[in-house]
């Protein structure tokens, strides 16, 4: 089983360099182009990935017409599980969650990149962001409510689900996979070697790419691959950071590549300010323009004025 954890496309705020985790920040027309490229380019590869089953989306319409351009896309590659081909080209559900949203910055949101954060008389900095341990809780809600009970039916399968979210969520949720499902560990590596290599040190670009997969651990079956129970989520607060002992699991987690942008590959941004703005689905797309059937529409028009 894989799992592919993906940033959205760019987005209007991205641009102009503002805090915007709970701001519901629009694509700009370069994050539209961005998306259509990924969704293209895994659904040219869904048979090296496996098939994609899940996919799951923060709330924000920046992370979910991400997933959305990726479902679409798919839905005219993964046959159904029936043989209507008229169905294979449904798009099939993104499922969005709150739980996967970006970090709050509270009042600093919509504000500048580097602006001087509010102080106290005795010089503490005054924040009202959310805290780590804040995310820790939506990302293990997250975890429980929706990721483990497909990897305690589908761990071993040759499935792919897929995630898109925001940076820093993603690296909280990262963070708690590599310890629900430790990696191998690297023997004979200074503790250098291990941050270059480490991969709860990842990154995201707009519509990065980190791609893992779950695999046995050394000395279990296929049919032993059960995650590590999570807390119940109906604890109080103060128990839902932890994920239990993580090396009871008979999974771990693999990452094959992080960050890949090898779909971007030649996209350039369109000058003059047109592919930063806000993308507006009732403008005609820039391919358009170059449409032979719309060249043709325009000569045969010309002719009979």
């Amino acid at each position: 089983m894989r799992i592919l954890l993906i940033r959205h496309g760019e987005s209007v705020d991205n641009v102009a360099g503002l805090y915007a985790g709970s701001r519901d920040s629009p694509l700009t027309n370069h994050g539209v182009l961005q998306i259509k490229r990924l969704g293209a380019h895994l659904a040219k590869r869904h048979e090296a990935i496996g098939p994609i089953k899940y996919i799951f989306a923060s709330d924000l319409q920046r992370a979910y017409q991400t997933a959305e351009a990726i479902a679409e896309a798919l839905a005219a590659v993964q046959s159904p599980s029936t043989n209507d081909a008229s169905e294979s080209r449904k798009p099939f559900g993104v499922s969005r969650l709150a739980e996967l949203r970006e970090k709050d910055y509270g009042s600093s949101e919509g504000t500048k990149f580097g602006v001087k954060a509010n102080r106290s008389a005795d010089g503490l900095v005054l924040s009202d962001s959310e805290t780590h341990e804040s995310m820790r809780i939506r990302v293990n809600r997250f975890l429980s409510s929706h990721l483990i009970p497909i990897v305690d039916t589908h761990g071993s399968a040759n499935i792919a689900v897929v995630i898109v979210a925001h940076g820093i969520i993603l690296g909280v949720l990262l963070k708690a996979l590599l310890e629900r499902f430790p990696p191998k560990p690297v023997a004979g590596t200074s503790s250098t070697e291990r941050r270059d290599t480490h991969p709860e040190f990842a990154a995201w670009s707009n519509t990065g790419v980190l791609q893992a997969r779950l695999e046995p651990a050394k000395g279990t079956s296929a049919s032993d691959s059960k995650a590590v129970s999570l807390p119940n989520p109906l604890v109080p607060d103060a128990n839902e950071g932890s994920l239990g002992d993580a090396n009871d699991s008979a999974l771990r987690l693999v990452i094959e590549f992080t960050n890949s942008l090898d779909h971007l590959e030649g996209l350039k941004k369109t000058r003059g300010g047109i592919g930063s703005a806000k993308f507006d689905s009732r403008q005609r797309t820039m391919d358009s323009f170059f449409n032979p059937a719309s060249k043709k529409r325009k000569l045969e028009e010309r002719g009979s004025s």
